[in-house]
């Protein structure tokens, strides 16, 4: 599942192709991904202008002159691609290019927008787990899929007074306690793994006996590694792509996760990276000199 940073990434290769574009019309080849698409879906955006592209979480979301917001998640394998009729075309930091295999009449090609400079977006989900809504704008707090998250880790709201308020009390293993959404929002898996392992503290351990000085130190690496992840494009594991095709490279700098049986890569340390399972994913950490 893409996590944050792989969606920034997406949201910033997009961010010069769509904002300030109105929508010409729009394809749906299906009635839905995930979910049903909302009703007049099609309608409601031909003709609507993007105002601005944000990301809450692992959501993106486009802002229209219409006053609604159109939702996307990229599930598992979801992912755009932007053809211009310039063919190759620097917009912003990412190259967009057409040519053979980027028709967007794939099996997997579910929604095209068409802008009105001619540009293409085309959504791909082979798997089908991504999503896609329309909201008020005014009302997006409240949408179903957004109401309850937490803060933003890389927002000014995000510190260590803040997990340990969050964290006071909480039986929960300190890894469970980063991956709920509710307390903070878009962190995934991967980069808890990598956090926790940087600041060597056990993601078995209680999340509320974790002190102030460690939890200074752990928003301190998770802001580290997210922006360092976001500089690289993400990590490629599977299914993720940028916009323009390409991968991300993160992965190649991974300390911990997927190192199951290698050295720990902290001067001084002794230990071997190991694999458990926790609430059904794999952790990876060092238990030597993760305390």
């Amino acid at each position: 599942m893409p996590e944050l940073p792989e969606v920034e990434t997406v949201r910033r290769g997009l961010e010069p192709v769509v904002t300030g574009r109105r929508i010409v019309r729009i394809e749906t080849r299906r009635s839905g991904l995930r979910f049903p698409f909302p009703p007049g879906f099609a309608a409601r955006l031909a003709a609507a202008t993007v105002l601005r592209l944000t990301r809450r979480a692992k959501y993106i979301i486009g802002d229209l002159d219409t006053g609604e917001s159109l939702i996307i998640h990229l599930g598992m394998t979801g992912r755009f691609t932007a053809l211009t009729p310039q063919g190759i075309t620097n917009l912003g930091e990412f190259y967009f290019e057409t040519g053979a295999g980027a028709a967007a009449d794939g099996p997997h090609d579910h929604v095209v927008l068409h802008l009105e400079n001619g540009a293409r977006l085309v959504y791909s989900d082979p798997r089908r787990f991504g999503m896609m809504d329309l909201a008020a704008t005014a009302a997006l707090g409240a949408h179903r899929l957004l109401a309850g998250i937490g803060v933003e880790p890389l927002g000014n709201a995000f510190s260590a007074d803040y997990l340990a308020e969050k964290f006071k009390g909480k039986a929960a293993p300190l890894k469970a306690a980063l991956l709920d959404q509710r307390i903070v929002a878009g962190l995934g898996n991967i980069y808890v793994c990598e956090a926790l392992h940087a600041a060597r503290l056990s993601p078995k351990r209680k999340a509320g006996n974790v002190k102030r000085e460690k939890l200074e130190e752990l928003v301190r690496h998770i802001r580290a590694i997210l922006n360092e992840a976001i500089s690289a494009g993400g990590s490629t594991l599977q299914d993720f792509q940028h916009t323009d095709g390409s991968a991300g490279s993160f992965q190649q700098r991974f300390a911990a996760y997927d190192r199951e049986g290698e050295a720990c890569s902290h001067a001084g340390c002794t230990g071997t990276i190991k694999r458990i399972t926790q609430a059904g994913r794999s952790t990876f950490y060092c238990p030597v000199c993760q305390k």
